[in-house]
């Protein structure tokens, strides 16, 4: 196994997957994991089996103090804790104990994945209705609860695993949809109103700062905010790399890579393409990408961790299997392409 890289959990040049997948053994998919990518496994969403297994589902299960119950619309904040939060609950446990399994002895990197409060609050109901992002207690409470929440779920992780170094991920697919004002209300008629920059970077960062480990913020939607994830303390920024498309992306990002932030380019087909692309060819895009930001790529391999551009849970299960490989074999010739340049 490689040595880690300076300043970060993770070693140069690895391989990671975004966390769901299509499958509904969670066993099997443990073993997948940590087979196919043996320098940085990460914990199994399986969100297949139904409520309770969704990315929403798992993270409200982490809230201290507050509550959900799955509603026709959804997940909503109630008074107390029922059947749809215990089955999530068990869901995760499960996972875990897969995890467990699988990775006895493991030593290294171990990625987990929990969505970010933006989100979260974009996706749970208030007890009243509407979406909790529409009020600003609502929204403080969710970051708090989850905060703590976090903080005890990366605990329960590294005692599981004892060998690994933890490294959190926070998905936030709905962040550029909150700081743009454009998440619909309950009619869909209309849009809440945006939440202002500088009490995101709170909110998320009250999450970053709880978790104690490096953090990264994943959004494959998008003009991801990456200035908002640097500012929040996330160490890098997983996004999909077929997305940087203006030049105002590609500014942020260079910016925020100038000030030290990692990325984590997602560049392998989260659906199977009708012309599989070769680890060679996705490796030389990593390149261009770097040189792109006017950066060496050799210099930044200690920044680089290449993923599917979004999770896999709509992937059939051998392509799944395969773009993980193909991740591994993809940073592996990104890694000899810096060599021979250097």
């Amino acid at each position: 196994m490689e040595s880690r890289a300076e300043g970060f959990g993770w070693g140069p040049a690895t391989a990671t997957g975004i966390g769901s997948l299509p499958f509904e053994d969670r066993d099997e998919a443990a073993r997948i994991v940590v087979g196919e990518l043996p320098d940085f496994p990460h914990l199994a969403e399986l969100p297949s089996r139904g409520a309770g297994a969704d990315m929403i589902g798992r993270a409200a299960s982490l809230l201290v103090d507050l509550h959900v119950d799955l509603q026709p619309a959804g997940w909503r904040l109630v008074s107390s804790a029922g059947a749809d939060e215990r089955r999530a609950l068990s869901f995760l446990g499960a996972d875990l104990n897969a995890l467990e399994i699988a990775a006895y002895g493991y030593e290294g990197p171990l990625k987990v994945q929990v969505a970010g409060p933006l989100t979260l609050a974009a996706s749970v109901e208030l007890n009243r209705g509407g979406a909790a992002v529409s009020d600003a207690g609502a929204r403080r409470d969710l970051a708090e609860s989850l905060a703590e929440g976090v903080a005890g779920f990366v605990a329960d992780v590294a005692r599981r695993v004892p060998g690994a170094g933890v490294v959190l991920q926070l998905d936030e697919p709905s962040l550029p949809a909150v700081l743009a004002g454009s998440i619909p209300t309950v009619s869909g008629f209309g849009r809440l109103r945006a939440v202002d920059t500088p009490e995101v970077v709170g909110l998320l960062s009250s999450v970053v700062g709880a978790a104690g480990v490096p953090v990264v913020v994943h959004c494959c939607a998008p003009s991801v905010p990456v200035g908002v994830v640097r500012s929040a303390g996330a160490a890098a920024v997983s996004l999909d790399v077929s997305l940087l498309s203006s030049a105002a992306d590609l500014d942020g990002l260079a910016a925020a890579v100038d000030a030290g932030l990692a990325v984590w380019p997602g560049i392998v087909p989260s659906l199977r393409p009708s012309t599989p692309p070769s680890d060679r060819e996705l490796a030389q895009r990593i390149v261009g990408l770097w040189r792109r930001l006017d950066q060496n790529p050799a210099a930044m391999a200690a920044r680089t961790v290449v993923t599917p551009a979004c999770g896999l849970a709509g992937a059939d299960p051998a392509w799944a299997r395969r773009a993980y490989t193909l991740a591994r074999t993809t940073a592996r010739a990104f890694a000899d392409l810096t060599a021979e340049a250097s």
